[in-house]
């Protein structure tokens, strides 16, 4: 499956939630709008190119109207329910692998003095910029691989173990059976999947004790993020966050997480 849907001049490219609808295609270029940030991930994606990095768009610049435009990078992008190809382990052994050589990528980069969003930071903070939003729908597919990250509007310097940890709460899923199901994942073994998350990252032990406790902290701080975009009034999250039947839908996941979390710790130990 392919957000990327519509004719004419204009293609409006699905998914998403904070820009839906906002996001086209023109030609060989994406048009989105822009934030208070958009200079400082133009800033990354350029040096990302420069370093030979292949796994993100290019940045062209801002247009006249404040839509910052980039080049459109061909393939497939997954959105629920999602399909059986993307949820394959192969699939998901391949984000790792990408999301591993954008952070050492991103180790060429230098932040500092740059604004950046905190709104999905790493509150432990870091030295190397992170994506923060590694979810299927910001990800690019071809033959079932993994090959670019899109929407850098949370990026920020963290750890990349943390980073990590977001992507795979989202992509292995590490969530509850109902809230999963939603998004149509399948059944799986998610201990196992989180060990091959790691394995194909390459975490040795520590970091891999690490990403056991980010995602603890996620799972008890669930639902934050969201919370305070509804409290501002967004209406685009005000929406999502009645679809998912609000907070009961992150005490659900902190249940869960409560009952399974041995689980995924000796899937990581072994």
């Amino acid at each position: 499956m392919d957000r990327r849907t519509g004719t004419g001049a204009a293609t409006v490219l699905e998914g998403g939630v904070a820009n839906a609808g906002a996001v086209v295609r023109v030609g060989p270029h994406v048009l989105r709008p822009s934030n208070p940030h958009s200079s400082s991930v133009h800033g990354l994606l350029s040096v990302l190119a420069d370093a030979g990095f292949d796994g993100a768009s290019v940045p062209v610049g801002m247009d006249e109207d404040g839509r910052e435009r980039l080049v459109y990078v061909d393939g497939d992008v997954p959105i629920p329910p999602y399909p059986a190809w993307a949820q394959a382990d192969d699939a998901l052994a391949s984000v790792a692998v990408l999301l591993r050589r954008f952070h050492g990528a991103a180790e060429t980069f230098d932040p500092v003095g740059l604004g950046w969003s905190d709104e999905m930071a790493d509150p432990a903070g870091g030295a190397i910029v992170c994506h923060n939003d590694v979810c299927l729908e910001n990800v690019v597919f071809r033959g079932g691989v993994a090959v670019a990250l899109l929407d850098f509007d949370f990026a920020a310097p963290g750890r990349p173990v943390y980073d990590l940890a977001q992507m795979a709460r989202m992509c292995v899923p590490v969530d509850d059976d109902v809230s999963a199901a939603r998004l149509g994942w399948a059944p799986a073994d998610r201990p196992a999947r989180l060990r091959l998350v790691a394995d194909a990252y390459g975490l040795d032990l520590p970091d891999r004790r690490a990403l056991l406790e980010v995602l603890a902290d996620s799972a008890a701080r669930g639902g934050q993020f969201l919370l305070r975009k509804v409290e501002a009034g967004d209406p685009n999250f005000i929406k999502m966050w009645n679809e998912i039947g609000g907070m009961s839908r992150y005490d659900r996941r902190r249940a869960w997480w409560a009952e399974h979390q041995a689980a995924f710790v000796r899937a990581l130990s072994r």
